[in-house]
C-alpha cells in the first residue's frame, strides 16, 4: 500500500493524462482492426516480438540478429501492409467515429439449425438454376468485405436467401456474407483469385470465391447458374459436383466447433 501511494505521488496530473489518452488510444486501435484480417497480422508480430525479446534474454544470439532484423523490415513494411486499415482509421478520424461506441456480439450459435437452412435454399437454387455465391466467415474477420455491400443483418433463413438470388433481385449479382447465424450483407465484392492455372470454364462466381479463401479461412459456396452444380471453397482449394449430405458434412466439420473447446471468437466474447 506505501508503494502504491509512493507512486501515485510521483505521478503528475499530467502524467495520468498522458496514459490515460495513451491506453485508449489502444483501446480505439484494437477495436478499429478486430474482425478485419488486420487482427491476424497483428498477432503474428506480437509473436515476432516476444520471440525477438525471449531470444534476447536466453542468450540466443543468431536467432536474437536474425529476428531484430526482421522487425525492422517489418516495421518499414506495416504502412504497406496496413494501408487499408490505415486509410479506414483516418477517414474514421475525419468523421469523428474514433469517439464513437463500438460494440461486437459473439455467441453460441446452432450450426445445425443455420446449415438446415442454408442447405435448403440452396436445393432450391439448383432446382431453379439460379447462380449464387455465399461466404461464411470464420476466424478472419471480413469487415472489409461486408462494407462492400448492402447491409442486412438477419437471421439465415432460406427463404431469405432465395429471395436475394432471385434473377430480378439488385442484388443476386453479388456474394451474400454469413457471420454465425446472421445474413451480414448482400451485393458484395470479393477479391478474384490470381490462379492462372484454373481452368477457363469457371466463371467470376468461381474465382470469386477462391480469392476470399485465398486471403481468409473463409467458406464460400458456388451454386452453378448455367449447370446447377455446387461448390465449395476452403484455403485456396475449390471442391466441386457436391451433393447434399456431403455438402452438409463438409460445413459441420469446418464450422461446428470440436466439444469442450471454445473458438477464439467464443473465448474473445468472455
Amino acid at each position: 500500500m506505501a508503494q502504491l501511494l509512493q507512486v501515485l505521488n510521483v505521478l503528475s496530473w499530467r502524467s495520468i493524462l498522458d496514459i490515460t489518452i495513451v491506453t485508449y488510444v489502444f483501446y480505439k486501435t484494437i477495436i478499429l482492426i478486430r474482425g478485419t484480417r488486420a487482427e491476424q497480422i497483428v498477432k503474428g508480430l506480437a509473436v515476432l516480438l516476444i520471440a525477438t525479446v525471449v531470444s534476447g534474454q536466453a542468450g540466443l544470439v543468431v536467432i536474437h540478429w536474425l529476428l531484430r532484423q526482421i522487425m525492422t523490415l517489418g516495421f518499414v513494411a506495416i504502412l504497406i501492409v496496413f494501408h487499408p486499415e490505415l486509410r479506414r482509421a483516418l477517414e474514421s478520424l475525419g468523421r469523428g467515429k474514433l469517439f464513437t461506441r463500438t460494440s461486437a456480439i459473439y455467441g453460441d450459435i446452432d450450426v445445425e439449425q443455420m446449415l438446415e437452412e442454408l442447405i435448403k435454399a440452396i436445393q432450391v437454387l439448383v432446382k431453379k438454376r439460379l447462380g449464387a455465391l455465399i461466404v461464411i466467415e470464420r476466424e478472419t474477420g471480413l469487415k472489409e468485405l461486408i462494407q462492400t455491400g448492402i447491409s442486412i443483418d438477419g437471421q439465415v433463413s432460406a427463404e431469405l436467401l432465395i429471395n436475394i438470388f432471385l434473377s430480378r433481385s439488385p442484388l443476386h449479382d453479388g456474394a451474400v456474407i454469413i457471420r454465425g447465424n446472421r445474413i451480414m450483407a448482400a451485393g458484395c465484392y470479393l477479391p478474384l483469385t490470381e490462379n492462372p492455372n484454373l481452368s477457363k470454364e469457371l466463371g467470376t462466381r468461381h474465382r470469386a470465391a477462391l480469392g476470399v479463401s485465398e486471403q481468409s479461412d473463409a467458406v464460400a459456396l458456388i451454386v452453378s447458374e448455367e449447370t446447377g452444380v455446387v461448390s465449395l471453397t476452403t484455403n485456396g482449394k475449390l471442391t466441386r459436383y457436391l451433393d447434399e449430405k456431403t455438402l452438409k458434412q463438409m460445413l459441420l466439420s469446418l464450422l461446428k466447433p470440436p466439444v469442450n473447446t471454445l473458438s477464439f471468437r467464443q473465448w474473445r466474447s468472455n
